[in-house]
């Protein structure tokens, strides 16, 4: 049996843009890929943001069943090494911590539709950066990932923040 890849993604509050895609990437290929999320230490968010579990149940997906958490249950020497470090949030990467096992990282910025105030544009937004996500994570679930160039794999995972 071949070992999961591991990926974290991470957002600044982790309550809905991580959420996304750690619920999306678990969805699409929970035997080759362990997904988790995590956000900044200070800002997270206290529970799932309601447009993240309302566009989650709309793509019949479930919703992580753990509360948003920190960082640093991900940056610890003793935690799970991650083959690929997502970031979001493009305000939070110069923010992070040294990751064990130095993973590959990427960034992959997405607006914070949680910032707003208006409940319906929040939902609308949450959906579109959810398909979008989705189109991502298709293309990363597709990539050749054992036994191939890492630096090529590295490569290729950092493209698909260009995406539109």
């Amino acid at each position: 049996m071949q070992k999961r890849i591991a990926v974290i993604f991470v957002s600044r509050r982790n309550s809905l843009r991580s959420i996304l895609a750690e619920a999306c990437l678990a969805h699409l290929d929970p035997t080759r890929f362990s997904a988790h999320s995590c956000g900044q230490p200070g800002q997270l968010a206290s529970e799932i943001h309601p447009a993240a579990i309302g566009a989650l149940k709309s793509a019949s997906m479930p919703v992580p069943d753990r509360p948003p958490r920190s960082w640093d249950d991900f940056a610890r020497s003793n935690s799970p090494v991650a083959d690929f470090v997502i970031t979001l949030d493009a305000a939070c990467q110069p923010l992070e911590p040294s990751w064990p096992g130095q993973p590959d990282a990427a960034l992959w910025a997405y607006p914070d539709v949680a910032a707003g105030k208006d409940v319906e544009e929040t939902a609308h937004g949450a959906i579109q950066l959810l398909f979008s996500l989705r189109r991502r994570l298709e293309l990363l679930v597709s990539l050749p990932m054992q036994g191939a160039d890492r630096a090529a794999v590295r490569s290729d995972v950092r493209d698909l923040g260009y995406m539109r």
